[in-house]
């Protein structure tokens, strides 16, 4: 079986697949060889082998715990690597990996004191995490709060059995859960909140939520990890970007990145980390002012072409794209 991109180099047999909840499922992947990674963070995977369309999922099993590499998928609707996944993907079949990446992890933190809070499909790192402190900081204070809509749609139900957690259900009405959303008062009763490492992630209103309130409560080390960024409507005004191939003009506010304006005006582009790490959302700028935060995996010829990652390039006046 051909390598379908050198970014995704790793090999993985699908060992079983495991229904979570109604919408969300786990594969459980055999790599052969020694895959380095740390609780926490993605991988991309390649869609249907091909080179051209990569997704990034996070490593829901834990380094040093967990038996299998699984990735922890929630069909979206219309969502081409979520219902490929989760539809079509079986027993046996191969995926292609690419190496582990992102920093949302929390080995590197100098603490022993943790509130882990979960939104949604927004748990898979905090478990992968959870289970990892468990093993190698079994003296550590973890606090864990999970925000779901109903009792049933817990992620890794069976398995909290195992660690104190808050469930926060919208809609509860059965035993073991606080109904309702996550509030100040509910933050407020966890001890030494303001000495806690804090990290979460999830849907970014409610991430933004507990930025504005932890910090408010005297929390000074915060960490997130956006679960998905949301695409904003297309501009009728800003900035203007051409395209060449094929011929289009779009518009993107001041402040926006090339990513968020290709996105927002449906212009195709591969997009995985958005982070300016995996290198998907290469693009060709003809002409234009920008600055760019990140040229990982650009080449100095690809650079002097006027190569940039979209997902890091902030336009500063009108562009013309390839």
């Amino acid at each position: 079986m051909t390598m379908p991109t050198p970014q995704c180099p790793w090999r993985m047999q699908v060992h079983h697949i495991r229904q979570e909840t109604p919408d969300v499922w786990t594969l459980s992947l055999l790599c052969h060889d020694f895959y380095p990674y740390q609780a926490g963070q993605y991988a991309l995977v390649s869609i249907r082998n091909r080179a051209d369309v990569l997704r990034a999922y996070t490593i829901s099993s834990t380094p040093g715990v967990s038996p299998f590499i699984t990735l922890t998928v929630r069909r979206i609707h219309e969502g081409e690597g979520s219902n490929w996944l989760t539809r079509e993907v079986k027993r046996g079949d191969y995926l292609w990996l690419s190496d582990a990446q992102g920093e949302f992890i929390c080995a590197d933190k100098a603490t022993e004191c943790f509130l882990l809070l979960a939104g949604g499909c927004g748990v898979t790192p905090i478990m992968s995490m959870r289970r990892w402190l468990a093993k190698y900081r079994p003296q550590a204070d973890v606090r864990v709060i999970y925000n779901v809509r109903t009792p049933q749609d817990v992620i890794f139900a069976e398995e909290w059995r195992d660690y104190p957690v808050t469930l926060i259900a919208e809609s509860a009405g059965v035993p073991g859960f606080t109904e309702g959303r996550l509030t100040r008062e509910i933050l407020q009763q966890v001890p030494d909140l303001a000495a806690r490492t804090v990290m979460t992630c999830g849907p970014a209103p409610y991430m933004a939520f507990i930025e504005q309130e932890v910090k408010a409560l005297g929390v000074t080390r915060f960490y997130k990890e956006k679960f998905f960024t949301p695409v904003a409507e297309a501009a009728a005004s800003g900035l203007k970007f051409t395209t060449i191939t094929p011929a289009r003009e779009f518009y993107g506010p001041v402040g926006t990145t090339l990513l968020e304006a290709m996105e927002s005006n449906k212009v195709p582009v591969n997009a995985a980390c958005r982070a300016g790490v995996c290198g998907c959302c290469k693009t060709r700028v003809l002409s234009g002012e920008y600055s760019v935060t990140s040229t990982m995996t650009l080449t100095e010829a690809e650079m002097a072409e006027g190569y940039v990652l979209a997902c890091s390039c902030h336009p500063e006046s009108d562009l013309v794209l390839a």
